[in-house]
């Protein structure tokens, strides 16, 4: 399963750089960080964007997610590590005066939950969102990012089976454009 997702996304992005078009702000490959929120959970990770192609119009984002999961446990409240990867698609809505890219993303979700929590090795779902990125210069780039994320992640081995990853998705972070 990993060797297969990493093929997939090494094919994605190969295929990126050879549809690469225009020397535009933010046309090439971009790695970045993130502080996220999927729901109630707390998050940080990594993102790589492929060069953008059909006309800098659309573009292929990888993220890796290190996300927290908020719950009681023996009368205790307690944050238990799990991860996430997504696989997405961009399209670009416009820019303004070349400083800020408007965008939609859109994907697929992977997440590893954390046996303390839940029966399950991987659980699937999807997400979606609107994005907002400041280019501040030729370097690098602020974003902003709102939408939803939704999958069938229960934590079956807490009372109640309550869900995670799953509602409302922000994040902010910093990208550095190669």
């Amino acid at each position: 399963m990993k060797r297969t997702m990493v093929s997939i996304i090494a094919v994605l992005c190969i295929s990126g750089l050879a549809f690469a078009q225009g020397n535009g702000i933010g046309s090439n490959f971009s790695a970045g960080f993130q502080l996220n929120e999927y729901g109630d959970d707390f998050g940080l990770g990594i993102n790589l964007t492929s060069p953008f192609f059909a006309n800098e119009r659309a573009a292929f984002r990888v993220k890796g997610n290190y996300m927290f999961f908020e719950h009681v446990e023996d009368g205790e409240t307690i944050w238990t590590p799990y991860t996430t990867i997504s696989l997405g698609s961009i399209g670009v809505a416009g820019t303004i005066a070349d400083f800020v890219r408007l965008y939609g993303e859109g994907g697929a979700l992977l997440i590893f939950p954390a046996e303390e929590f839940s029966s399950e090795d991987i659980v699937s779902g999807g997400y979606g969102l609107f994005g907002f990125e400041f280019f501040m210069n030729e370097n690098g780039n602020y974003f902003i990012e709102i939408g939803g994320v939704g999958a069938d992640a229960k934590a079956d081995k807490l009372p109640a089976s309550p869900l995670y990853s799953t509602g409302m998705l922000i994040s902010a972070g910093y990208r550095i454009i190669f």
